[in-house]
């Protein structure tokens, strides 16, 4: 699966499972030529987190391996629970880094417990399907690529196979005393419920890990019949609705699981699902519908649906300025502007040299020149015309240069600010981040 050259980053803890699969592929790598190197991820949970790092730094140092030590700050998402709040800053952490494939150390005794914690909470069969070998990415996965795939490769094996490899090769590791803590729910599982499983269903965990990967082929077949019921229906960040009305509930909600997962979203409760699809289905064509479900939020607007990341109260005096930066993110708004250098299309970038340029917001009564010969707009009919949904006019940025209003971003260019062909120019796009 991962061809020569690749450039491989190892998931490091300093546990056991994470040291085997560091020695199997520093054993491997000098034989497909592969480019090696790990990533220890610092939470700062436990009292013995800088001796940790110190390990890895240590082992990887002894091997010979380059090993970066991210430090990240779970405060922020505590509320989501320890254990999801170091899982998502870990893969955080391990997305930034330049490399092909991200190899995690995942066995089948993972997979096990993955799958019973998943049924415990109702998940669907997207959720109780299994951890995949090889994830899918969107994008080149091959060295030279830009986004790095995720590969377990000890997926098929048990720990107890993964500890006598370390024992027979002598290797030591560290022990994260909260994996003794069965308040957590998977220690739980692994420490009480699944041996006394394996009491009367010796191979339980095997079995297990076996129903999760039929699970993963029903879920991937539910997924093509979405893409079929998705052809003409979905576009980039909106499913026509008149499409879900037309197929039955389950295919449905099928669908619009899909487009929620394509879009990032998180999945919403059983409950939730039902209540979304009838509140768009049903509700008055001249009906406001926007369903809020955890930080999410759903939307209909001419009869399309769309989700995005509900976000809180922002300042609408705020301005803020640019001075040439490649991007600019603005926290509040969940957004972040990219000011790409062009030739012919967008801003002349020598007629933003007049005065200082800030980026605004909506404030009532703004007006612009779309076209040379056109006359002057008001920018409640240019975003109604260009089919800006309601929720978000209020925080679409505007570019001024001075007290002149340049541009609205993704939407129109002022005609006197308009660069001429040839003429050096400044685009400006409108990129989301909330729940990045």
């Amino acid at each position: 699966m991962i061809p020569p050259r690749s450039a491989i980053l190892a998931g490091l803890s300093g546990g056991m499972d994470s040291v085997v699969l560091l020695h199997l592929l520093h054993r491997l790598a000098p034989r497909f030529s592969w480019r090696l190197s790990a990533s220890h991820v610092h939470h700062g949970i436990s009292s013995n987190a800088d001796a940790w790092a110190d390990f890895c730094a240590g082992l990887c140092a002894k091997l010979d391996i380059p090993l970066n030590i991210e430090h990240v700050d779970i405060a922020p998402l505590r509320e989501h629970g320890i254990e999801a709040a170091a899982r998502k800053l870990r893969h955080a952490a391990f997305a930034r880094q330049s490399c092909d494939f991200v190899a995690l150390a995942h066995h089948a005794d993972d997979q096990a417990e993955t799958l019973m914690l998943q049924l415990l909470r109702g998940s669907g069969v997207r959720g109780v399907a299994a951890m995949p070998v090889l994830s899918k990415v969107e994008g080149p996965v091959l060295p030279g690529g830009t986004h790095p795939a995720t590969i377990r490769p000890l997926l098929d094996i048990p720990r107890a196979t993964l500890l006598e490899y370390a024992r027979e090769h002598e290797l030591r590791w560290v022990e994260d005393e909260s994996n003794a803590d069965d308040s957590y729910p998977r220690n739980f599982l692994r420490h009480r419920a699944l041996p006394l499983l394996e009491d009367r269903f010796p191979a339980c965990r095997v079995t297990l890990a076996r129903s999760a990967r039929h699970f993963a082929e029903a879920s991937e077949m539910l997924d093509d019949l979405a893409r079929i019921d998705a052809e003409g229906a979905m576009r980039e960040d909106a499913l026509n609705v008149a499409t879900l009305r037309a197929l039955t509930p389950p295919r449905a909600k099928n669908l619009l699981r899909y487009f929620l997962h394509r879009q990032g979203a998180a999945m919403p409760q059983a409950a939730q699902l039902d209540d979304m699809l009838r509140q768009l289905c049903d509700a008055r064509q001249d009906a406001v519908v926007s369903i809020e479900y955890g930080d999410w939020q759903v939307h209909r607007y001419q009869g399309h649906a769309y989700v995005s990341p509900a976000l809180g109260e922002f300042e609408r005096g705020l301005a803020l300025p640019w001075n040439g930066e490649a991007e600019l993110d603005w926290p509040t708004l969940g957004v972040r502007l990219s000011f790409g250098e062009t030739m012919g299309a967008g801003i002349g970038a020598e007629k933003l040299r007049r005065a200082p340029v800030t980026l605004r917001l909506r404030n009532g009564g703004e007006t612009l020149r779309p076209h040379p010969n056109a006359a002057k707009r008001s920018l409640k009919n240019l975003l109604q015309e260009n089919g800006v949904p309601p929720w978000r006019r209020e925080r679409l940025p505007l570019v001024y240069c001075g007290d002149d209003l340049v541009c609205v971003v993704g939407v129109a260019v002022a005609a006197e600010y308009q660069a001429g062909e040839g003429e050096a120019a400044i685009a400006v796009e409108l990129v989301a981040t909330a729940g990045e």
